[in-house]
């Protein structure tokens, strides 16, 4: 591996140079095992920690098929599917390798004993298999997590309704948690030139998925002027509907579960902020029974913040703790769209209030192609930035995935792969310089809150 590093430190590495250079046999990669998928049972969701089933594994570097290529990785990051990937649940993701190991024999590949996880990744190209020709050795990449096949008509319109639509990393083998990845090439985008490695890592799934989501017609369709609840505002998923609301004219309605989260959402440049633990909402008044007079006070809050006005679009994915007040605070007509269910996957509410107020609830998942090429279009340009908070070691991506299990962090946490320490890969500073306060706003409320800066000095 460190002939692969040295020539991407170098400033005068070639696309030959990277091509000449020989693969390794093996990798270091995160990994769960399939023998231990039952070593949660029993345990309640909070209790399960990612640290006793992640493990950092040399694993073998895998074949190169058609349409592919493999990426020396220099950074990624922990997303919830990592979380749900570690602790086995809601099924264990071997149930999806081995289905992919079924489709074909380049899909055998996936179905292991072993599953290298990891859905974000920014790097470096070092090789392209057969019928690849807009990427080549050297070029400096991010990737985003969809995985088609495109051979079914039903995802021509919508890469995200092809039968075999995959989550990668997640519902197929060799992921971005590792110094070397295997993705479909187009699963490509270019690395925006501002972003150290480890902050062009950190938007990917999160980026796109709050896209399509919030802003696509695929989604609720965002327009000016219309009022946006979002849960967990600070997080790794809300915090980019913050940006995305604010940045297209909407007005975000934050919700947050602490003074410190509330802060970061008026950073960014929310006015209305609700701290729901300082303002004791109690959505469950046991695990059965939902309390509408919460709904009703909720409502009357949201009201408060905006004049009068309820909500347009609820940008959801807390799922069963929260989604009857979500449906009940949602104006005659709105959209509540949603994703995740972090919270649980039942979700319960009312109907009244979503068929008689001809309201509608639309599912969303990751995003389409384009979708993902234009959430990282916003990046490169410096109009959306990244939320990285902190970054971890390779070695340490199970207190890593444990933090994000218990909410124990801000933003996206990173995980460096490659990459020998933070702040490297800029490669445009002057656009760099322009948003440095947004890009390390997330670093510094984390840094402020344990007491020390992570990184070097972020530039």
């Amino acid at each position: 591996m460190k002939e692969i590093l040295d020539a991407v430190l170098a400033p005068d590495s070639t696309a030959a140079d990277f091509a000449a250079l020989k693969l390794p046999a093996s990798y270091r990669a995160v990994t769960v095992h399939k023998d231990e998928a039952e070593m949660f049972a029993g345990l309640e969701t909070r209790d399960k920690d990612p640290r006793t089933s992640l493990h950092l594994d040399e694993v073998p570097v895998p074949e190169i098929g058609p349409g592919e290529a493999l990426i020396a990785v220099m950074a990624s990051s922990v997303n919830y599917n990592s979380v749900w990937t570690s602790i086995f649940e809601p099924v264990s993701t071997f149930a999806f390798l081995e289905r992919y190991g079924r489709q074909s024999p380049l899909g055998r590949r996936h179905d292991l004993p072993y599953h290298v996880i990891g859905s974000d990744l920014s790097g470096v190209v070092l090789r392209t298999g057969p019928g690849v020709n807009k990427w080549q050795p050297g070029d400096r990449v991010v990737a985003h997590c969809l995985s088609v096949e495109l051979e079914s008509a039903d995802g021509h319109n919508d890469t995200m309704l092809d039968p075999e639509q995959r989550i990668w990393g997640f519902e197929t083998n060799f992921g971005g948690l590792a110094e070397i990845a295997l993705v479909k090439s187009n699963q490509l985008m270019p690395k925006p030139e501002h972003l150290s490695w480890e902050e062009a890592a950190a938007p990917g799934l999160v980026n796109s998925t709050a896209y399509r989501q919030l802003v696509s017609r695929n989604g609720a369709g965002m327009k000016q002027g219309d009022n946006v609840l979002i849960w967990g505002a600070s997080g790794g998923l809300g915090s980019y509907a913050t940006q995305f609301a604010l940045a297209g004219g909407a007005t975000p309605i934050c919700v947050v579960s602490s003074a410190e989260k509330a802060e970061i959402c008026r950073r960014m440049g929310a006015e209305a902020v609700i701290d729901r633990s300082a303002e004791g909402y109690r959505f469950w008044r046991d695990e059965r029974t939902q309390d509408p007079r919460e709904w009703k006070r909720f409502g009357g809050r949201i009201r408060e913040l905006t004049g009068g006005e309820d909500v347009d679009i609820v940008f959801e994915h807390p799922g069963r703790e929260t989604f009857g007040a979500s449906v009940y605070v949602t104006r005659k007509g709105g959209t509540i769209v949603t994703c995740a269910s972090t919270s649980g996957y039942t979700h319960e509410y009312d109907n009244r209030y979503l068929w008689m107020s001809l309201k509608k609830i639309v599912g969303s998942h990751f995003a389409n192609y384009r979708e993902a090429w234009e959430a990282n279009r916003l990046i490169a340009k410096g109009k959306i930035h990244p939320t990285l908070s902190r970054t971890y070691s390779l070695a340490d991506t199970g207190q890593a995935a444990y933090d994000v299990h218990r909410n124990l962090h801000h933003g996206k946490v990173g995980v460096l792969a490659l990459a020998p320490e933070e702040g490297m890969g800029v490669t445009d500073p002057v656009l760099r310089e322009q948003h440095l306060t947004s890009i390390n706003l997330f670093r510094d409320a984390s840094a402020g809150r344990a007491g020390t800066a992570h990184g070097k000095d972020n530039r």
